[in-house]
């Protein structure tokens, strides 16, 4: 039919080929016979190239869609067959949409029409696939494939075997099928190349087996999972999946559980389904579990999950089990890889870096960096662009258990030890670079990261607070009480940076049992002093904070230790101003100062000062509070008064801050607002949020009088963002609060 209208439009094969836009060899397959039933588009531009109207247009349509019909059904049945979809799939709305979006797009040139699924172990990438790929069965009208690549197996499926599955599945005889690669890629191509048909490869194993099964252009699809990134693939589309959100793992959970009428089990639920970690595997597990056993109920199958020690051994159902699942990427691993991988479930914090990963390894960073690359890509590690990497926490009760079974529990406690003893070197020596008149701290340790400015240190500190927080536990724990104190000291000065951080009592407490242990009572006194800071700013408790400074007091007596007398002096005077005993506060802060100026310790002397004023201020004294502030303002601003300027920088916004307060307190809002505004540009400087917070609150009532609104707004809308950083929830919602009346 297609021959008789061609030779009719005198026109030759080339000539129609290029007027309906398709290729000379598809058309003279359709001419000659083996291609019966094209594409219904193919068909329709050949009748518009060959000016086809009314019945013959029809006849050569229909003939085309009977010969699909007729293609489809000698097509051989049961090879690549889709499998079943779950009928409880939950959440992954972006997911979903993302890879429909693709799937639905226009044919676009190239390999734009491929999709890879990448994450760890257990994160449903092959349940998420199979259940689009149902759901849009019929957008693929020449057939939905599915071929499973054992990419975590001992011996992946060779690419020639997959494409020659591919192609019978596709409707080629064996006897056509060409013998080599690349014979049998080019005709795969090919044939994706007019076909409306999905390819769904999973688990696949590497960028060498995959690229020969992509089509090079044309109507085909081909998603693609795997649990390595596969970064050399070019011209993908990648879709990185992590674990459900709380509210999908139980809306997921739930929806496994909806015939045992679980609803008086909801709290029980959704404890399980954060224990799962979001991970679909452990949940369907877990769900699984309970539907088979009607007896049991979710609180029970939670606390028995609560074990750390025995969790992934009751994530385990049939033959669904998660450490199975995470095996299979363990033993992709090379050795060296798979012995720092279970090293670093020693690794006391959630996260870590390439220098601590390589002290736990033995290694060098170098070599680490290799490594966890190859987590990273394996999705046994997840990473960031700060450079930290972190475990899930199935995974790294995975790695834990790994390292009791293959690593003797000796070697494994001496390398416990090295880690806390590094972990702790390192944060003695970053805090010391806080200290005034320390000077630049010698480095902890040759393969430690290199801390070469106060900025570095600081944020060493941060970012490693659980690893070296852990450190000082277990330090405490073995007896390692010199480390644990020098590490304790180290924080003195640190901690007014930081001064928000919930573990503060924790260090200082720790430090004062090993100051004990030691029976160094002069380095008892310091701790307990510490302490006494906690609980008058952390935490607010003036009463507790006067305890910690008696008891200070008295150890720094008995050991003539006079800067702790001082000190104690100092925090007690804070405590006493906070419950209003201002006469007993000013006695208290005077002392501490004289004995400051006495040892020549102008940094504390400051301090000192500087408290005096908030005393006078407090007792409404607010013309000698402000001549106090002056005063601090001017010792602070003389390069000859001894104050160390690391000091100096923190202790001078604060001091120009109660300038504005007291300014305005005395009536002069216009030069208190120009003070304010100048020390909340230093504190943000110098990363002081907390006193940061408390003069913009300050500064926005006082712009509120001035009836500048919209500053104090902002003021206000500012002060609830820097109260909501450091955890103060109540302070936040009040100045949110006056942000909103102040419109």
């Amino acid at each position: 039919m297609l021959r008789r209208h061609r030779h009719a439009a005198r026109l030759t094969l080339e000539q129609l080929a290029e007027a309906a836009g398709v290729s000379a060899r598809t058309l003279s397959d359709m001419e000659r016979g083996r291609s019966k039933g094209p594409q219904h588009r193919t068909v329709t531009a050949l009748a518009d190239a060959l000016g086809l109207v009314d019945a013959d247009r029809k006849h050569l349509v229909e003939l085309a869609r009977e010969g699909r019909l007729r293609d489809h059904w000698a097509r051989p049945t049961g090879l690549c067959e889709l499998p079943r979809s779950v009928d409880d799939f939950t959440g992954r709305v972006t997911g979903l949409a993302w890879i429909s979006e693709l799937l639905r797009a226009g044919g676009a040139p190239g390999a734009a029409g491929v999709g890879l699924i990448t994450g760890s172990a257990g994160l449903g990438k092959t349940t998420l696939t199979i259940r689009v790929a149902h759901a849009l069965q019929p957008d693929f009208p020449d057939g939905v494939f599915f071929l499973d690549l054992f990419g975590m197996s001992s011996q992946p499926l060779p690419v020639d075997v997959a494409l020659g599955t591919l192609l019978r599945a596709l409707g080629i005889a064996d006897q056509k099928i060409p013998a080599d690669v690349t014979g049998r890629a080019s005709l795969y191509r090919s044939l994706l190349r007019d076909r409306r048909v999905l390819i769904v490869l999973d688990n696949a194993a590497s960028e060498e087996q995959v690229r020969p099964l992509l089509p090079g252009g044309g109507v085909g699809r081909t998603l693609v999972t795997s649990r390595r990134l596969l970064a050399g693939l070019e011209g993908v589309r990648r879709l990185a999946l992590g674990p459900l959100s709380l509210l999908e793992a139980t809306e997921l959970l739930t929806g496994i559980l909806q015939d045992r009428g679980a609803s008086d089990e909801e709290s029980a639920v959704g404890q399980l389904a954060q224990l799962c970690g979001g991970l679909p595997l452990a949940l369907r597990i877990a769900g699984n579990r309970l539907v088979s056993r009607p007896g049991w109920n979710a609180a029970d199958l939670a606390a028995r999950l609560t074990n750390e020690e025995r969790r992934l051994d009751q994530l385990s159902a049939g033959d669904l089990k998660i450490a199975t699942a995470f095996g299979l990427s363990y033993e992709q691993l090379a050795a060296s890889t798979r012995r720092l991988f279970r090293r670093l479930a020693l690794v006391p914090g959630r996260n870590f870096d390439a220098a601590l990963a390589a002290v736990a390894g033995g290694t060098s960073i170098e070599e680490a960096w290799d490594a966890l690359d190859e987590l990273v890509d394996l999705g046994l590690l997840q990473d960031n662009t700060s450079g930290r990497y972190r475990f899930h926490d199935l995974v790294r009760l995975f790695a834990r258990d790994r390292l009791q079974q293959e690593e003797p529990a000796a070697e494994c406690d001496a390398l416990t030890v090295t880690l806390t003893s590094w972990l702790l070197r390192t944060a003695t020596t970053a805090g010391r670079w806080f200290e005034p008149g320390y000077g630049v701290p010698d480095q902890a340790a040759p393969d430690a990261a290199e801390l070469s400015s106060p900025e570095e240190a600081d944020h060493w500190l941060r970012v490693n607070a659980d690893n070296w927080l852990g450190a000082l536990r277990h330090g405490a724990s073995i007896g390692h009480f010199a480390a644990v104190l020098d590490c304790a000291e180290s924080m003195d000065w640190f901690s007014d940076r930081w001064m928000h951080a919930p573990h503060w009592y924790e260090v200082f407490t720790l430090g004062a049992e090993a100051a004990a242990a030691l029976d160094d009572p002069a380095r008892q006194a310091t701790q307990l002093n510490m302490l006494a800071w906690v609980h008058l700013l952390p935490r607010d408790d003036p009463e507790a904070t006067l305890r910690y400074t008696a008891q200070a007091r008295d150890l720094a007596t008995r050991s003539g230790a006079s800067i702790q007398i001082a000190l104690a002096h100092h925090h007690a005077g804070g405590a006493l101003r906070r419950l209003g005993r201002l006469d007993e506060a000013i006695a208290s802060e005077t002392q501490a100062a004289e004995i400051h100026k006495s040892n020549g310790d102008m940094d504390r002397y400051c301090h000192s000062l500087g408290a005096i004023g908030t005393c006078l201020r407090d007792a409404g004294h607010h013309t000698e509070a402000l001549e106090q502030y002056l005063g601090l303002l001017a010792l602070l601003n003389d390069d000859r008064s001894g104050v160390t300027p690391s000091v100096a920088a923190i202790i001078r916004p604060i001091a120009l801050a109660r300038v504005g307060d007291c300014l305005g307190l005395l009536g002069h809002r216009a030069e208190a607002i120009i003070k304010l505004t100048e020390a909340i540009s230093l504190m943000e400087q110098a990363q002081l949020p907390v006193p940061q917070a408390r003069s913009l609150e300050t500064l926005a009532a006082l712009l509120a009088e001035e009836d500048r609104s919209g500053e104090s707004r902002r003021a206000y809308a500012r002060a609830a963002e820097v109260y909501e950083a450091v955890g103060d929830a109540e302070a936040s919602s009040r100045c949110r609060d006056l942000a909103n009346a102040a419109r």
